[in-house]
């Protein structure tokens, strides 16, 4: 029953992709339209939808979706495919998101990335936007043959199972380790191998935990101030600030960039159902 369900959802999910142009690299779906949530008030079956694709030419893509389907887009839809692409790949967390969406009878959110942008986020961290979500559970849908994308897809992985070890304690169980991103097992917790994961680590994570823990007027290079960390027992807790601060800065971005890309309606209608899900999660918890 399991496996004919997941069978049909991709069917599902293939056949909306059909209404968008087909020059994709990556195209996968996420979040509780997805996959099934906890709790009994679950509701999967009328859950928006969430997709992301990747494109290698934003601006043909773009051209070719404004033709097929323009209603999807805001007032920014007048100035044109190369002033969207440009607001997708320099503002926010280089994603451009057309929100409420009526596609074969479901409501779907569909966010555009350059395969460019995403690389860069999926080796570097960048933002941790697109690369963070493919951290966690996802649905792909449709995959390109590009070598570089999926060398990159990989090496997120490794590069969150790397973090998720800096951050748990000495002792940890399975269980732990999949919530804090699992991947790659360890047994040394020592400084010289905490240096050594701390080095591995994508370059901008690298250089906020170096803006956290260099003093004022001490300048110093990042390799210096990570082996100051390799031998701090508090190691875990400046890697995950490290992560908070790129996320809460991509995630304000983000979001300030959908009242123009989603129009100001879409945003406060979007906003709202963001705000009723989150009430409903905290009813459900005081219960």
């Amino acid at each position: 029953m399991a496996l004919q369900a997941l069978r049909s959802s991709g069917v599902a999910f293939r056949k909306i992709l059909s209404h968008f142009p087909d020059e994709l690299s990556l195209a996968f779906a996420y979040g509780s339209g997805v996959f099934r949530q906890a709790g009994p008030n679950s509701d999967q079956k009328n859950a928006m939808l969430d997709f992301v694709f990747t494109v290698d030419d934003p601006v043909a893509w773009h051209s070719k979706n404004l033709k097929k389907n323009r209603s999807h887009y805001s007032f920014l839809k007048v100035l044109g495919p190369r002033i969207i692409s440009s607001i997708q790949n320099n503002c926010g967390a280089g994603v451009y998101y057309n929100p409420l969406i009526t596609c074969d009878g479901r409501l779907i959110k569909y966010g555009v990335i350059s395969t460019s942008v995403l690389v860069e986020d999926l080796l570097n961290w960048n933002n941790l936007y697109v690369a963070g979500r493919l951290q966690k559970p996802v649905k792909i849908v449709a995959m390109s043959e590009n070598v570089i994308l999926r060398s990159a897809l990989d090496k997120n992985l490794r590069s969150a199972a790397t973090a998720a070890f800096l951050m748990l304690p000495e002792s940890f169980s399975e269980e732990d380790l999949f919530v804090e991103i699992a991947g790659l097992s360890y047994s040394d917790k020592s400084p010289e191998g905490q240096f050594t994961q701390l080095m591995a680590l994508p370059k901008t994570l690298q250089q906020q935990i170096n803006r956290i823990m260099d003093p004022p007027g001490k300048n110093r290079d990042v390799e210096e101030t990570l082996l100051q960390v390799a031998h701090d027992p508090d190691c875990g807790d400046v890697v995950r600030l490290g992560l908070s601060a790129i996320v809460r800065a991509s995630s304000v971005r983000q979001s300030a960039k959908g009242i123009f890309t989603a129009g100001v309606k879409k945003s406060l209608v979007y906003g709202s159902l963001k705000l009723h899900k989150m009430w409903k999660g905290w009813l459900r918890k005081a219960s």
